[in-house]
């Protein structure tokens, strides 16, 4: 059974109790706020496996409270929220949001998510080998392999794909991709990073036109599964 602890800040108290039901039963230990100021005072006395964050609470706006809990918080944060522009889901993204799931959620797929994110929680930030279904990455020789065969990449490929593998679950924007990789002055150029998203899905997917590892996010970035 799973005993990650998760912490719900969120003002609805029908959310709250649906949350808690369907966590419970499934083996996680449930905590709540009801206000921002609650809630950053719960994570800072006892920090969680995870938050679950809604935008809209009636104190401090959420999307404050993440920056202030990403001083010092470094696990994982999910936004919960009802706004669903790509402007919102962005802005949350760039602040340091894990994900993001617009209400109403299925809760499966919530779940799926959570899943995802304490399995990086729980990943050790040293580990030199990582394996992804038919994928695995040797981080000490710098070496991709598909169904145990070399995966030849350019510099610029590797670095991409290392990213991606160390934020797996998570969707990362256009602009914090950018940023990592090119640095800030390419910031804009989405069509640049689309063309090395599209040569690295050539090389590691199985149907680079349906990929099952380099999700799209429309209109916001990508996700690693």
């Amino acid at each position: 059974m799973n005993k990650a602890e998760i912490l719900i800040i969120d003002d609805e108290p029908q959310i709250r109790k649906l949350l808690e039901i369907n966590l419970e039963s499934n083996g996680y230990k449930v905590s709540q706020a009801q206000t921002a100021k609650e809630g950053m005072i719960m994570a800072a006395n006892h920090p969680p496996e995870l938050i679950l964050l809604d935008i809209g609470l009636p104190d401090i706006n959420g999307h404050e409270v993440l920056k202030e809990l990403r001083v010092w918080y470094n696990k994982a944060i999910i936004i919960l929220s009802v706004e669903s522009s790509e402007v919102d889901i962005v802005k949350a993204l760039d602040n340091g949001a894990t994900d993001y799931l617009t209400k109403p959620f299925r809760t499966n797929e919530l779940l799926a998510r959570i899943r995802s994110c304490i399995r990086r929680n729980n990943t050790e930030e040293n580990k030199s080998i990582l394996t992804f279904d038919d994928l695995q990455i040797d981080y000490n020789s710098r070496i991709v392999k598909k169904n145990q065969e070399v995966v030849k990449l350019t510099a610029t490929e590797y670095q991409l794909f290392c990213l991606f593998a160390k934020n797996e679950g998570r969707v990362l924007t256009h602009q914090l991709i950018l940023k990592e990789i090119w640095g800030v002055g390419f910031q804009t150029e989405t069509q640049y990073l689309r063309v090395f998203v599209g040569t690295l899905r050539k090389k590691i997917e199985d149907n680079p036109n349906q990929p099952k590892h380099i999700i799209t996010e429309s209109g916001v970035g990508y996700r690693f599964n």
